[in-house]
């Protein structure tokens, strides 16, 4: 009977004065969807950049300049470019068996315009045919271009699906002239969508044959990537021993020495963008748990108000026989009810809120994330009230009777 008195005591005492129950709780709610909300959102980033990668598949290896030599001036020096001979070595099957092709990439931004639209591509990708089908590209509309292309140096184009659909919004762009940096393009396809990785848009690019890329837009020098494609998953290692001799051979690299390029596989550009994506959970997380902090320091500003103005109810109840722990529980119910109210609708929130896209990112809820955050606030009503609860509790019936 006396937990179901402190019970109904307690209900009272929240229900009293609404406006304060309401603001009290609101401030555990912000808290409790923030921490769900965000770490949803970080989620999300993860698993689209782990989606974006796995869409590769798991026999690429990328190879890209290593700038500034390492940090080592005297391999800076002596370092040199990746180039379309380069590529060609690394798809000798005389000597890289486990290499199925070898695409050079080189890459620049570029302003695209049609009429009077104008749209900036953040990927003008210069390569060969062979990089549609490393980079597991496929065609929604038109054609891909040929090697002949890429021979004849024509100046044809595929655009992503971003870039489509910024241009000609209402057209079908396949066969329509493109201005890239006030030289004509013709469209020859669209690339099927990709989707956002959520901190880049797969589909912002536009390819064309590399010689025709170099001639026009990023002059001859050095490459910005080869995109190497092994026979198989299981042949990645194999594969990216080989292409590592080859290369360290042709920009004689000897043992010991910087390498000028980096080689990453699709398992450790994986790993190194999850740990980047996890770093970017934690910080948003922490962000989050501080509302809650903000939320349990306004609880217990709210229930110290509450004790003071029920001084002399106190000093009654416990005149009348009202024993300490009576008190102390009643208060203590008091702000966990508060946490936890404010708790619940917290999580329906962030719940509500986790179903939208934000800046790009589709919110993956994390089951745990919601267990803990509600317990959380469960914690915040009694650690925070306990407090306020005590000092209650610790009144003297002689001076709550003489409180005004």
């Amino acid at each position: 009977m006396r937990l179901l008195e402190i019970g109904v005591f307690a209900v009272r005492g929240v229900t009293a004065n609404k406006l304060r129950s309401t603001l009290t709780t609101l401030g555990i709610l912000i808290g409790v969807a923030s921490v769900i909300l965000l770490i949803a959102v970080g989620n999300g980033a993860s698993t689209a950049v782990q989606q974006s990668i796995a869409g590769l598949g798991t026999n690429i290896l990328t190879i890209s300049p290593q700038r500034g030599g390492g940090g080592n001036p005297a391999a800076a020096s002596s370092a040199k470019p990746l180039t379309v001979a380069d590529a060609t070595a690394l798809a000798d099957k005389t000597e890289a068996p486990d290499v199925k092709s070898a695409s050079p990439v080189s890459s620049t931004a570029a302003t695209a315009s049609v009429g009077t639209t104008s749209y900036s591509v953040s990927q003008f990708v210069g390569t060969d045919p062979a990089y549609f089908e490393t980079t597991n590209s496929t065609v929604a509309s038109g054609n891909l271009f040929t090697a002949d292309d890429v021979a004849q140096g024509r100046k044809v184009v595929v655009l992503g699906a971003t870039v489509a659909s910024q241009l000609f919004p209402a057209a079908d762009p396949v066969g329509n002239a493109v201005l890239v940096n006030n030289i004509p393009f013709t469209v020859i396809g669209v690339l099927a969508a990709k989707g956002s990785s959520g901190l880049q848009d797969g589909d912002d690019l536009a390819v064309s044959p590399l010689s025709t890329v170099q001639n026009a837009l990023t002059g001859y020098g050095g490459l910005s990537q080869i995109v190497v494609q092994a026979t198989s998953a299981d042949a990645l290692p194999a594969a990216q021993a080989q292409a590592t001799t080859i290369l360290n051979g042709r920009h004689r690299i000897g043992i010991g020495q910087t390498a000028d390029y980096r080689m990453l596989s699709q398992e450790q550009l994986l790993t190194a963008r999850t740990a980047t994506t996890d770093t970017f959970t934690v910080l948003l997380a922490s962000v989050a748990a501080i509302s809650l902090l903000v939320g349990g320091i306004g609880i217990t500003n709210i229930m110290l108000v509450t004790v003071t103005e029920r001084i002399r109810e106190i000093g009654i109840r416990k005149a009348v026989g009202a024993p300490k722990s009576t008190i102390l529980g009643q208060f203590l119910v008091e702000a966990t009810m508060l946490s936890l109210f404010g708790g619940a609708l917290g999580v329906a929130a962030g719940v509500i809120g986790s179903q939208f896209t934000i800046a790009g990112i589709k919110p993956v809820v994390v089951p745990s994330s919601v267990l803990l955050a509600f317990a959380v606030s469960a914690l915040i009503g009694l650690f925070f009230g306990s407090y306020p609860a005590g000092r209650a509790a610790s009144l003297r019936p002689i001076e709550a009777l003489r409180h005004e």
